[in-house]
């Protein structure tokens, strides 16, 4: 089976390619606004209050932003969100670049920043099962992730220089630039009618519905769209909240879903606090801030060498093997806050991105493979907001702990806690065991479908 069979297909192609134009602008962000921030105040404090203000609402309306995903085309959700987010990401740059900008104008925006990334990340990430067949769809998670880590490769460090040459309101500015484009390339996706959304077929979880939820394949009833001729029934929704009890059934009945999540909102935690938070100001005084993007660079270097791997992998017990990889992500963290030196840095970035990768692509395959095509995006927001709980806590908080322990001791006990938190998921057994159907080698062409 060829690792790039999914690029024959053009939805696919339009995904990807908007995608991985944000992911280019997305990778100026975090680090001309942290900046931003520490020109205008020089306070870590200040800069967690304005990150953590994004991730905060973020989280609070994500719920809403899956009920959305699994209601209306996704599609014309991404797009515009897209649209929204340029404006929000404009005006910030604009503030920035005129030296109109405050602390208070930074956390209102980057809240409402943070409620349109809301209402389109599931749509975002739900919708590629709906275009790729189940054979070849580790393939092209891998690929999905390879893309967007190849962009994020190429945008930290340019966006360190442009930062340290220019001003951080150009680096917030090319976001917005691009943010544009995806939602252009966004307009013209369509979620092909030749192809069902549908999982993997295999025996049910044990704890899960699996077996008794709707059938996503059955006859008038693809993803977003209707079989031509088909009748047009409707399933019952009648209200939001309904919407939301279904899918909050479908997370807590699987064990190895919400461990994972659980120990992820420690590990997100600790993890953004320490590299978006802490990281900027332990580089401002020692390795230097165009330093910095490379660091940065070197965590999505190794993600792309990763995702290579991973696209490749066969193994029954993917899930375990991605949560093992995890181990590795306190590798930067205890370098940060005990030997800051630019190579050690690197190497420790290069490691925790490869592995971070496995991880990635095992848990996005397993998610695709175990929970039904018509309520997935549903669950992917209760995971996105159980994972994501935690940081703007984290990044909130871990100024004010810096300021009263020391910087060095914040960075080891994060990587104690990030250590901890893999160790507890490996405890589940469900975990451990939750097997993987491994595609068999495809015998015949991808079936090429419009977009």
């Amino acid at each position: 089976m060829s690792a790039l069979a999914p690029l024959r297909i053009p939805a696919f192609r339009l995904l990807i390619t908007g995608r991985t134009v944000n992911a280019l602008g997305n990778s100026f962000a975090p680090i001309a606004l942290a900046f931003a921030v520490l020109d205008l105040t020089g306070s870590a404090t200040d800069l967690g209050l304005v990150v953590g203000a994004r991730t905060l609402v973020n989280v609070v309306f994500l719920l809403f932003g899956g009920v959305l995903a699994d209601r209306m085309p996704k599609h014309l959700l991404m797009v515009g969100a897209s649209l929204a987010a340029a404006v929000t990401q404009g005006l910030i740059a604009a503030l920035v670049l005129t030296g109109t900008a405050t602390i208070p104008l930074l956390i209102v925006i980057s809240a409402l920043n943070g409620l349109v990334g809301a209402l389109a990340l599931p749509a975002t990430s739900s919708i590629l099962p709906q275009i790729v067949p189940a054979e070849i769809r580790q393939q092209a998670n891998a690929l999905n992730r390879l893309s967007l880590n190849s962009a994020a490769v190429l945008g930290a460090p340019l966006a360190g220089v442009v930062v340290a040459a220019t001003n951080p309101g150009w680096g917030i500015a090319v976001d917005a630039l691009t943010f544009l484009v995806s939602g252009l390339l966004f307009a013209f996706l369509r979620v092909p009618r030749a192809q069902a959304a549908a999982p993997v077929t295999k025996a049910p979880d044990a704890k899960a519905p699996d077996a008794k939820a709707p059938d996503a394949t059955a006859p008038g009833v693809i993803g977003d769209e209707q079989t031509p001729g088909a009748a047009a029934v409707e399933p019952s929704r009648p209200n939001i909240f309904a919407d939301l009890r279904t899918g909050w059934s479908e997370f807590w009945s699987r064990t190895w879903l919400w461990a994972v999540v659980a120990g992820f909102c420690v590990i997100n935690a600790s993890w953004s606090g320490s590299l978006y938070v802490l990281g900027p100001v332990v580089a401002d005084d020692t390795i230097g801030r165009r330093a910095w993007g490379l660091v940065l660079a070197a965590q999505t270097l190794g993600m792309i060498a990763g995702a290579l791997i991973a696209m490749r992998l066969r193994m029954r017990r993917m899930l375990l093997f991605g949560v093992f990889s995890t181990f590795f992500m306190a590798v930067p963290v205890l370098i940060l806050g005990t030997s800051p030196q630019l190579w050690l840095l690197f190497a420790g970035a290069l490691l925790a991105g490869l592995m971070l990768e496995q991880f990635g692509i095992a848990w996005e395959t397993t998610m695709q493979e175990h929970i039904p095509a018509d309520k997935l995006a549903r669950v992917y927001s209760y995971d996105m907001v159980g994972s994501f709980v935690a940081i703007p806590i984290g990044e909130m908080a871990v100024g004010p702990i810096a300021h009263a322990v020391g910087v060095e001791p914040t960075l080891v006990g994060a990587t104690v806690l990030m250590t901890l938190a893999v160790v507890g998921m490996l405890c589940s057994r469900d975990v451990r065991t939750l097997p993987h159907e491994v595609p068999k080698a495809q015998t015949g062409p991808v079936k090429e479908s419009v977009a």
